[in-house]
């Protein structure tokens, strides 16, 4: 993640509050209370602990994901392409995180500089990613339920890859700073790898956690909503002009999903930037219990992607059955063949009543949700 530094308030960058801190504290607890450094120490072995059990579920979790997606054809929609692009970028978060946790155990980076950098870019290259994937889903949901007809040229496997490559392209640029800053530096008690900023440092510091807020989380949140608001409007005036039970079990589908995705981003993330734009705006008294917050929201933020295939497992009957099969908690077997029966099916429908063809759209599982 891309701080990994909680400064003191003032920020103080030539003395920075790292997850060192988290147990040791700054130069003006080192002479604090018994009580204190044990609440530290304590806080330091929960958390390690949590970022290992995060990590093990994240990789888990998408693996399953990106496994399913290939071997089943069924799965391979548009919708999923953009999964796909997700899981990865959710596998490539957690691998930063065992050397996070190292970090914080030992209050010490002991993988050298070159190392360091490699973590630090491929952690916050794929975190920017995971979000801007949020983004294009949802812009793609709402083309499929808002435009359905006029955006089938666009939402097509071959499209949606090029929009992946893209996404990656576009997070890389926005993740040039980290590229370059990212470090080693050292202090009394150790190295530690986090971002070294030129002179001057608070300008930069400053700057840098305003442009992570707003191409981080502001503006994709703003895009999230803008979509899922457009989606649910278009759901309901559909619904009360059809006035179907199918018209209205996609209503009811759409809305819990729209509610329960944003609802968990806007969960997981929000507090992460609350912290870092805090930090930069007001004044902050760096306390233990502080601390630890900080680094259990910094966990928060990697939980998202541990929450992502349970989502899709909830709020996609194709992925519920998938996973089930892989995992051999219910056998359903011929997921390919059904796919191509309900293919033949789909056809001969839409051929025979063409006003069938938007109903599919409007209705089709993958299309609407996760």
């Amino acid at each position: 993640m891309e701080s990994w530094i909680f400064p003191s308030s003032p920020p103080n960058l030539s003395e920075p509050l790292m997850y060192d801190s988290f147990m040791q504290g700054n130069e003006s607890d080192l002479h604090g209370n018994y009580t204190d450094h044990s609440f530290n120490r304590t806080s330091t072995v929960v958390i390690t602990c949590m970022y290992f059990l995060v990590c093990t579920v994240g990789l888990c979790g998408n693996a399953l994901v990106i496994y399913v997606i290939l071997r089943y054809a069924k799965m391979k929609t548009v919708t999923n392409i953009y999964i796909l692009n997700l899981a990865v970028a959710d596998v490539l978060f957690m691998l930063g995180l065992p050397f996070i946790a190292i970090q914080l155990a030992l209050v010490h980076w002991p993988f050298g500089p070159v190392l360091c950098r490699v973590v630090m870019t491929v952690d916050s290259l794929n975190q920017f990613t995971s979000i801007f994937c949020l983004t294009v889903m949802s812009v793609d949901r709402y083309l499929a339920v808002v435009h359905p007809i006029k955006s089938t040229k666009w939402r097509k496997p071959r499209v949606a890859k090029t929009i992946n490559v893209a996404v990656w392209g576009v997070s890389l640029m926005v993740n040039l700073p980290i590229v370059i800053y990212s470090g080693v530096i050292t202090k009394h008690n150790g190295c530690f790898c986090t971002i070294v900023w030129p002179e001057p440092q608070e300008a930069y510091y400053t700057a840098f956690m305003f442009y992570t807020f707003v191409l981080g989380f502001f503006l994709p949140l703003m895009v999230i909503c803008l979509c899922y608001l457009l989606i649910i409007i278009k759901v309901k005036s559909s619904g009360i002009r059809v006035g179907s039970s199918k018209r209205k079990r996609s209503e009811r589908k759409v809305t819990r999903m729209v509610s329960i995705v944003v609802a968990v981003f806007v969960f997981c993330w929000l507090p992460f930037y609350v912290f870092n734009v805090t930090s930069v705006t007001g004044t902050i008294s760096t306390t233990p219990i502080l601390r630890s917050t900080f680094a259990f929201v910094v966990v928060l933020g990697y939980a998202n992607s541990c929450a992502n295939p349970i989502l899709y497992a909830f709020l996609s009957e194709n992925f519920k059955k998938s996973f089930q099969n892989v995992l051999c908690l219910k056998k359903v077997g011929g997921l390919d063949e059904i796919e191509r029966s309900d293919s033949r099916q789909d056809k001969s429908r839409m051929m025979n009543d063409p006003t069938e063809t938007q109903s599919t759209l409007l209705n089709g599982d993958l299309q609407t949700s996760i």
